[in-house]
This record gives C-alpha cells, sequence and structure tokens, in this order.
C-alpha cells in the first residue's frame, strides 16, 4: 500500500526517525538518570521522587539482584500497582540484565500461577496488598525468591511508617500472608549498597519485557518485546507528540498524569519511559477507580498529558469534582486501549479544552501503531495514521490486500513489533506474515488519506475497559464448574465499560445458580474477566461441527 497517510502528518513530524539511538533501554535510562537528576521523576502521595534517588535505588536493587544468583537473561516478576518502587524495580532488573514480567496485582491465584510458571520467573517483587495471592501458588511456580513492598515504602520517614500503618491497621487493606524467606524491598536497597553492582552488557536484539496478553486458545502468552522494540515505540511517540508539546511554556518540566497501570504496556511505556526519555515527571495515581482520592492527588497541580482509557475520561468528566482540578495546562489527551466513544470525547473537549486524540496499539506492538495527529481539534472516530516508521495494510483470510474502502484484517510492521510469543512458535506463527507483518485480528477500513478505522474483530474478543478478555479462557474455566455442562461467553455492550461479559450456560445439575456461579468466577478469573449477565439455558447454538456459534449468542443478546 502507497503510504498517503504521510501527507497527512502534521508539520515537524518526520516520516522516519533514528529508532537505534540507543543499543537499550538501559542506555536510555541511564543517559536520563544523569542528565536529569535533579528534576522530580515521580509524585505519589504528595511526595517527590527525583530522577537521582529513582537512579540510587535502582542501582542499589540491581546490585542485591546480581547477588542472588541470577543469570542474564533470567524473568523478574513485578507485581505491584502504580508505586514509585515499580520503576526502581523496572531499572534494577533492566540494568542487572534480567527481563521484566509485567503482572497484574488483582490476579487470582490460577491467573498468577499460569504466568509465572509460563515466564519461568525465578524472582518476584509483590506488594503486599497481593502477598497473599502468591503464598497460594508459591509451592507449585518456579519463583523461589521473593521480595515485598508496602505501599508507602518510599515515601520517606515519617510518612511511610503512617501510609503504612493507615493501609495494614486501619483500612486493612494487606491480607494475612506467610511468605518464609521473603525480604522486604528497603532492607534489599539496604543491603544491594554494599555490594557491587556490574552494569550487565545489553543489546537491541536482548529481551527487555515478557508483556502478557491473552491467548484466541484461552491461554495468557508472553509477547517478547526487545530492548530495540521499546526503544523505538518511546521515539516514536515523542515525535508524534511534538506539536502539543511545543504548547508548554519554556522551561516548564512536561508532567504527566500516570492513571494507566504500569503493568499495562500502554501504561509502561506512554508513560514511565516516554517521560524517562523527556525528562518529565509522573503524578502516580494507585487506584485510579478511586476517584475522589484521585481528584484529591490532581488538585494544586499542574500538569500537561493525560494518557487514559475511555471508562475513565468518561468517569472524570461526569464526577462532581471535575472543576476543583485545574486543567488550563491540558495539551494532550490521548486515548488508547479500547475505542473512544463520541459523547466522552465531546464532554471531555466541552470540560477540558483539549481533545481526546484515539491511539490504537497492541501488546504485541510496545504498544503504539497509530495514533490521530495531536493537534486535531475534534473527534474523528478514526484510530489515526500510522506511526514514523510504522507501515500498516489491511488483509483477506488468504493474506491478500484488500482495495481501498475494503474492510480487512490490519497487518503491521515496523521496529516497535514483537519478536514472537514466548516460547511458542506455532502461536508466533499464526500472526506473523512471510514479509514480517503482524496480524492484528481486528478488522479495519481505511479511507483515501491514510486514516485507519476499526470496524470490527476477527476474534472473538471481548474489549472491557481496555483490558482484552478472551471468551475461550471464560469458557475454559467456568467449563471446569461441577454443574456446569458446557457455556459461552460473548461481548455485550456496556454504557460504562464499552462492552462486558455474557454468559450462557447450560446446566448438568439444575440446583446450580448464579450466585454459585459469580463465586467461582471471583475465585478463578480477574475482575475484568467476570460475566456480568449470567444466563441460563438448555442447550447453546452450534455449527454441524459442533462448534459453539458465539455470534448468535451475541445477536440474542
Amino acid at each position: 500500500m502507497e503510504k498517503t497517510w504521510l501527507k497527512q502528518y502534521p508539520a515537524g513530524v518526520p516520516a522516519d526517525i533514528d529508532v537505534e539511538q540507543y543499543g537499550s533501554l538501559v542506555a536510555l535510562l541511564d543517559e536520563s538518570f544523569k542528565k536529569y537528576a535533579g528534576r522530580m521523576a515521580y509524585k505519589f502521595m504528595g511526595k517527590s521522587i527525583s530522577f537521582a534517588q529513582v537512579d540510587d535505588a535502582a542501582r542499589a536493587l540491581a546490585a542485591y539482584l546480581q547477588a542472588q544468583g541470577l543469570e542474564k537473561g533470567d524473568r523478574v516478576a513485578i507485581m505491584m500497582p502504580n508505586v514509585p518502587q515499580y520503576p526502581v524495580a523496572v531499572a534494577a532488573v533492566l540494568r542487572a540484565g534480567y527481563v521484566v514480567v509485567n503482572v497484574n496485582p488483582l490476579y487470582t491465584p490460577r491467573e498468577l500461577e499460569h504466568q509465572l510458571k509460563d515466564s519461568g520467573a525465578k524472582l518476584i517483587i509483590v506488594v503486599e496488598n497481593f502477598a497473599t495471592t502468591l503464598q497460594q501458588v508459591l509451592a507449585a511456580v518456579p519463583t523461589k525468591k521473593v521480595i515485598t513492598t508496602a505501599l508507602g515504602d518510599m515515601l520517606g520517614f515519617p510518612k511511610s511508617m503512617i501510609v503504612n500503618y493507615m493501609v495494614r491497621k486501619v483500612k486493612k487493606m494487606v491480607p494475612a500472608y506467610e511468605l518464609p524467606g521473603a525480604v522486604a524491598f528497603n532492607d534489599a536497597i539496604a543491603q544491594g549498597r554494599s555490594k557491587t553492582f556490574s552494569p550487565a552488557s545489553v543489546g537491541p536484539d536482548d529481551i527487555a519485557v515478557l508483556q502478557y496478553t491473552g491467548g484466541t486458545t484461552g491461554v495468557s502468552k508472553g509477547a517478547v518485546l526487545l530492548h530495540r522494540n521499546l526503544v523505538a515505540n518511546i521515539l516514536q511517540a515523542e515525535a508524534w507528540y511534538q506539536p502539543a508539546l511545543k504548547k508548554i511554556p519554556a522551561g516548564q518540566q512536561i508532567v504527566t498524569i500516570c492513571a494507566l497501570p504500569i503493568y499495562h504496556i500502554f501504561g509502561f511505556n506512554t508513560n514511565m519511559m516516554l517521560a524517562m526519555r523527556m525528562g518529565g515527571a509522573n503524578i502516580l495515581i494507585a487506584n485510579p477507580r478511586d476517584l475522589p482520592s484521585m481528584f484529591k492527588e490532581l488538585k494544586g497541580e499542574t500538569f500537561h498529558s493525560f494518557p487514559a482509557v475511555n471508562t475513565l475520561f468518561n468517569a472524570m468528566a461526569h464526577h462532581p469534582e471535575f472543576n476543583s482540578v485545574d486543567w488550563s495546562g491540558l495539551v494532550i489527551s490521548v486515548g488508547g486501549g479500547m475505542a473512544v466513544t463520541s459523547a466522552t470525547a465531546k464532554l471531555w473537549l466541552e470540560k477540558t479544552g483539549c481533545p481526546i486524540v484515539e491511539g490504537y496499539g497492541l501488546s504485541e506492538t510496545s504498544p503504539s501503531a497509530t495514533c490521530n495527529p495531536v493537534d486535531s481539534t475534534a473527534y474523528s472516530g478514526n484510530i489515526g495514521l500510522p506511526m514514523p516508521n510504522t507501515e500498516l495494510k489491511l488483509l483477506d483470510d488468504d493474506g491478500n490486500e484488500v482495495p481501498l474502502g475494503t474492510p480487512g484484517e490490519i497487518a503491521i510492521r515496523g521496529p516497535q513489533v514483537m519478536a514472537g510469543y514466548w516460547q511458542r512458535p506455532d502461536e508466533t506463527e499464526k500472526v506473523m506474515t512471510a514479509d514480517g507483518f503482524f496480524r492484528s485480528g481486528d478488522i479495519g477500513v481505511v479511507d483515501e488519506r491514510g486514516y485507519f478505522r476499526i470496524v470490527d474483530r476477527k476474534k472473538d474478543m471481548i474489549l472491557v475497559s481496555g483490558f482484552n478478555v478472551y471468551p475461550n479462557e471464560v469458557e475454559d474455566v467456568v467449563g471446569q464448574m461441577p454443574g456446569v455442562l458446557e457455556c459461552g461467553a460473548v461481548g455485550v455492550p456496556d454504557a460504562k465499560a464499552g462492552e462486558a461479559v455474557k454468559l450462557v450456560i447450560v446446566r448438568s445439575n439444575p440446583a446450580v445458580t448464579e450466585a454459585d456461579v459469580r463465586a467461582y468466577c471471583e475465585a478463578n478469573l480477574t475482575g475484568y474477566k467476570r460475566p456480568k449477565v449470567v444466563e441460563f439455558r438448555t442447550e447453546l447454538p452450534k455449527s454441524n461441527v459442533g462448534k459453539i456459534l458465539r455470534r448468535e449468542l451475541r445477536d440474542k443478546a
């Protein structure tokens, strides 16, 4: 396909950038730590943490990790919400020559066990609020070393003591757990200070991150993101954002609201890593669902950038405390993870004067593949134009390009595309074309200007508030419940989350109730994967070969 989209690029955004400016993420981090040492890197619960402090703690933690007998390329899992310990852990793991495995802290034991086994993680850094989940699977996984941390660990005396006391004793947010031999985060750093850190030699083709994504087969797979993939996407995003960033008054540090979870690739690269590269600061929001606390954090702050998912933009814009925040500095609102709705985009623009520019990407593309120009003044419903150094084409089922205006599967080629799925060559082969394009599973159309729009999904994936839910996984889990003969999971429209999970069940034991199903799902599926609607039927619609016809379940819904 001819790159018609390049004609639509805003002034100053290049078609191609040098994505090889850094040999690795470590080189990028080291440069920023040195260059911006005196600047604020993070703000959490009102406490500022400088680049120098993150650098110092990460170096000590890297030395501690190296003393644990890990070898280059070993995987280290990080299971935390947005707290300053997260970026410290990421910098330490990468500097020591290991691979970051991002873990959703809300995972159930079943989900955590799969990810630790599949990745072969040797060590895990976990926030104590979720340590009980780890305790339940520790005997079954290869992860033998554990570092625990408390929410307030980096807030300094006496604030850290007060916050940790409140979280543990007053709010009772830390269920009892026993992890014999676990080392406290601050103790690991203290021990690391007396050890020698030897910087690992890390190159562009070394693995930086395993980013787990749902599987069409129901099994979660690790997208292998190399150092060069992530570096490329950071630099692509930086180039793309320039027209908006020019609006920030000279000499002001760029400040970003980090409400996206860092364990999600969107938050990992668009918040943490991009700010690192630009010497920007992130205001860390540990729980964006707690809107009153979030507004409290934002009061009195001047900030410029806010990447989020549609559900959060919408919930905030409708909140009574919205006007207690100063939105005048906001120059860029990036919507991703799920479709931005026209109603939310309209309301956000009315209330902030800053339009939401929608982008598109996947874990497999580090994540950004396309974005609307950041100097857009209105919502378009498009996912925008391919990023610099990126090509998109639309394919039919046989892998041939479709004519203009015809829907086809979006295929992406660029330096940000993953190396494949971790230890699953068969799954990698299904999604990669011979000429290096990644088949996304999303059906799109492109107009004559080169703007892409998503019209459908090839996979039966359900998108709940920006998180992928794979029906196979839900069906596989609920199918193992006593009293369930078979079941089908589909996505249904949902005003708040975009889509919600609907589960249709055929019982083998009529005594099974909706409450039983919900309790079982609570024990085995993380929140966003649980069905919002549960329906019992005597049979499921099937094809002549016995395959459950999800489309019919959807149509009836």
